[in-house]
């Protein structure tokens, strides 16, 4: 089942995230895939506020770090694959399978890792659909 949302600028795809993020629970991954600027980090933003993060601003993009990890009431670990040149191996070096074991991984440009993630994982698609709004395709990969 595929789900469509259209957010039209960024707070309500924060918005999106706080709600969605009712879905989630220990064990849960949720691969984010967009062109830079489509709205990621926004989107975890919101979801770490909906697990109980204190100050959504301590959430950052972690392209330079690989992975950030938030204290919420599920924790929280960031990853961002855009700079990895093999994703697949590397993801398995940071450990995937123990912070599913502890918490929910939310993974931005997972398309560049998507043959190695495990299964089930949620899909979110960010698309420009206008200069502030944007086209979210929720998806469940099973």
């Amino acid at each position: 089942m595929t789900e469509q949302f259209v957010s039209h600028n960024v707070e309500e795809t924060y918005e999106f995230g706080r709600q969605f993020a009712g879905r989630l629970a220990v064990g849960a991954l949720v691969a984010l895939e967009g062109d830079l600027g489509a709205g990621k980090t926004a989107l975890v933003r919101g979801i770490a506020k909906g697990l109980g993060v204190q100050d959504e601003r301590m959430v950052s993009s972690p392209t330079y770090v690989l992975v950030q990890e938030y204290p919420c009431t599920l924790p929280i670990y960031h990853i961002d694959l855009y700079r990895m040149r093999h994703p697949g191996p590397e993801l398995a070096d940071l450990g995937l399978h123990e912070m599913l074991a502890h918490g929910v991984v939310l993974i931005e440009w997972a398309e560049r890792a998507e043959k190695h993630l495990p299964r089930p994982f949620w899909r979110i698609r960010l698309e420009h659909s206008g200069l502030e709004e944007r086209q979210l395709t929720i998806s469940r990969v099973e």
